[in-house]
């Protein structure tokens, strides 16, 4: 086979991965946040409160904060495409398993079943994150798994929005599996383009001086610290946006929610292109962007405890949707960039676990803000948040590693 052969075998093949990846991702995003939507449905039909109906969407952030880490090491040490094809099956079981639940009306095992597909979606997020990374040269990884990790925000707004119709055409339980069958598609683009190698995979798998090593670094548990900070305000936004302005401005729901999606819609563009703009504005330096990421987002988060203007709104949405993604587009990356080959995918794990973590609890410690004092002191919350990331990312090194 001539060398052009060989490159066009390698471009097809990393496009392959790429594309797998993304897919399993978005199927993934969108059978976790797919109940939100439905919340009044689901609680009719199962008599559930307000916070029980909740736990079926967080409790996927729950499982992926205790078992991010543990997956990790997995598929730092076993087969990365007989991982990815168990998690497939298991969120495809998820998804029946559920709308069987769904169906019968049995909350305990319907909320088993989300369990089952948290531990799916975090095992697709860290085998992705780190071999679509390890598919391209060093220098163009930023720009990879920028465009891999816009997936979360596509299948957010793809669980959003098709969520409603689905269940005015075939009830509400069916969102389960028709959203985690989109799985398969995915893991057939991604078995065909991995039949002779998974890139980021020849690595020895990690010793124990290895791991202590990655678990006792300053850098990463920085750059863990700002993806804590960078998905606390992701969470807070998306969370508490809609009912600030249903309530601030006496606009329905439905259009509360239309403004709302400008966020993740945001997210995707600003996500896969995070790579770009570290490498061509900031000549490869992620530790700028982070820090002037955070930067812009502290005025702008800040902004919504005093505009009175819908318009001056949907800016300060843009703005800081596109501020923060930049940063979770381009952490994973820049992780990766900060350790071994061999803890790679452990240091995409914890990375996961702890922003994930952040995720989980910025939502409710708002909540508990505004029930106390009201939308206005939860958003110079949210400002502390932005500043604590202009702080934290001063501190974090620049990669060396390539």
């Amino acid at each position: 086979m001539s060398t052009n052969d060989d490159t066009t075998g390698t471009r097809r093949e990393t496009l392959g991965i790429v594309v797998g990846f993304f897919l399993l991702s978005t199927a993934a995003a969108a059978y976790e946040i797919a109940p939100a939507s439905v919340f009044p449905a689901i609680q009719d039909s199962l008599g559930l409160s307000s916070s029980a109906a909740g736990w079926l969407v967080s409790v996927m952030y729950a499982t992926a904060v205790v078992t991010s880490v543990p997956i990790g090491v997995v598929l730092d040490r076993f087969s990365v495409r007989r991982v990815v094809g168990l998690a497939t099956v298991a969120l495809v079981v998820a998804g029946g398993w559920g709308w069987y639940a769904a169906t019968a009306g049995a909350y305990g095992w319907l909320l088993a079943s989300r369990v089952l597909g948290g531990l799916a979606y975090v095992t697709f997020w860290n085998a992705g994150a780190n071999v679509v990374g390890n598919a391209v040269p060093p220098r163009q990884r930023a720009t990879a798994v920028g465009v891999f990790t816009a997936s979360a925000p596509v299948g957010f707004a793809l669980g959003q929005f098709g969520s409603p119709l689905i269940a005015n055409a075939a009830g509400w339980p069916a969102i389960l599996p028709l959203y985690a069958g989109v799985a398969v598609v995915g893991v057939a683009f991604f078995a065909a383009a991995t039949r002779r190698r998974v890139p980021g995979v020849d690595a020895p798998s990690p010793d124990g001086a290895a791991l202590r090593e990655l678990f006792g670094s300053r850098a990463v548990w920085t750059v863990c610290g700002l993806c804590f900070l960078a998905y606390s305000l992701y969470l807070f936004v998306n969370t508490w946006l809609p009912s600030f302005l249903a309530s601030e401005f006496e606009i329905s729901l439905a259009a509360s929610g239309l403004l709302t999606a400008l966020f993740p819609a945001i997210g995707a563009v600003a996500r896969s292109t995070s790579g770009v703009i570290t490498d061509r504005a900031f000549g490869g330096r992620r530790r700028r962007v982070i820090v002037s990421s955070f930067a812009v987002a502290t005025p702008a988060v800040v902004a919504f405890a005093f505009v009175s203007r819908l318009g001056l709104v949907v800016g300060a949405v843009v703005v800081v949707g596109f501020a923060i993604q930049l940063v979770t587009g381009l952490i994973f990356s820049y992780i990766a960039e900060l350790v071994a080959p061999s803890v790679r995918a452990t240091a995409v794990s914890l990375l996961t676990s702890v922003g994930l973590l952040g995720a989980f609890a910025a939502p409710i410690a708002a909540g508990a803000i505004i029930d106390y004092a009201g939308y206005a002191p939860a958003f110079f919350a949210a400002g502390g948040v932005a500043v604590a990331g202009v702080l934290l990312a001063l501190r974090a090194p620049e990669p060396t590693r390539a």
